[in-house]
């Protein structure tokens, strides 16, 4: 049995994914080896290949696998497993409508390989403009070719494209928080994981449910429960806060295909603060690891940057 445990790292771009998957049981796990790559598609479809160390024989069910969280690594995991005839799979997401503070910008090569529709695809970005704590600025882009630009989106509706993919590949969902998650008794090789969580399918004030499982994919973030229920111990992790903003027309048009990030102690120690282009507005947001209570004086610090470009701008939502 494994316990995995998906982190999306906070690079550029965005939703750039890793898995970091440990085995807990001896010979019961993946030769108790720590494996580690790039993509939650090509893990997926690598693991549900494997032959565990000891193999899951039971006539009378299939393997149970229960993905905590609902955004893109879990999202991808809960497809990739649902397609196993063998396997029932469960996808446990608190919110399902979601708009995490993130930049949303992903690569060319990931709307390929885990084929996003263009409709997801809010902004085709050719220009990035990087602004120095002085105010310089250097322009990229002018050697992209005319199909190549790095995709805008909005996180609610990418993670929801994914998440409803999953669903209908077979994936079961459960709009719940995971409070706890008990080890297998005795540290038994074949008894189940059992995770509590606080159902909302039906209430907005929950009901409190179990769900026994043979393998927990921890896909739920930086305060992962599975990385607490695994023992990971402390980790670093980065926080984001973001306000979407609503341009007036003519100040909208500069961001047409154009993206920013501002460099700087003032709008970030360790990150960048951005200014990303939406559907109708723009996404302005910045982020850190090494000074997460600081991160309201970070914002308005790029705020304060922004001002002239921004001017006129309405905040139509924040993100935190």
């Amino acid at each position: 049995f494994v316990v995995g445990l998906c982190l999306l790292l906070a690079t550029f771009p965005e939703t750039t994914v890793a898995f970091s998957v440990i085995g807990l049981h001896g010979s019961s796990c993946l030769s108790s080896n720590i494996y580690s790559c790039h993509s939650s598609r090509s893990y997926f479809q690598h693991i549900s290949s494997l032959k565990m160390g000891i193999k899951f024989e039971n006539p009378n069910r299939k393997m149970r696998v229960a993905v905590v969280g609902g955004g893109p690594s879990g999202s991808s995991a809960a497809e990739i497993l649902a397609r196993e005839p063998n396997i029932e799979t469960y996808i446990i997401e608190r919110k399902m409508d979601n708009a995490k503070p993130c930049g949303g910008a992903i690569p060319l090569c990931m709307i390929d390989e885990f084929n996003i529709p263009m409709e997801i695809i809010d902004r085709k970005v050719r220009k990035m403009v990087l602004i120095s704590p002085t105010g310089k600025e250097v322009s990229f882009g002018n050697s992209l070719k005319p199909e190549e630009f790095v995709g805008m989106t909005r996180r609610e509706v990418l993670d929801g494209f994914l998440r409803r993919r999953a669903i209908v590949t077979g994936a079961r969902p459960i709009n719940g928080l995971v409070t706890s998650i008990d080890l297998p008794a005795g540290n038994s090789p074949t008894a189940p994981y059992t995770i509590h969580y606080t159902n909302f399918n039906a209430s907005k004030q929950g009901t409190p449910e179990t769900l026994e499982v043979d393998l927990v994919v921890g896909a739920d973030g930086a305060n992962s429960r599975v990385a607490k229920a695994m023992g990971a111990g402390e980790y670093n992790f980065a926080i984001a806060y973001q306000e979407r903003v609503r341009l007036p027309e003519d100040r909208m048009r500069y961001y047409e295909d154009l993206a920013e990030m501002y460099l700087g102690h003032d709008v970030s120690p360790d990150f960048y603060g951005w200014v990303f282009p939406k559907y109708d507005h723009v996404g302005v947001g910045t982020g850190t690891a090494c000074d997460r209570p600081a991160i309201k004086k970070y914002q308005r610090a790029l705020r304060e940057r922004t001002a002239a470009k921004l001017a006129g701008g309405e905040v139509i939502k924040v993100e935190a």
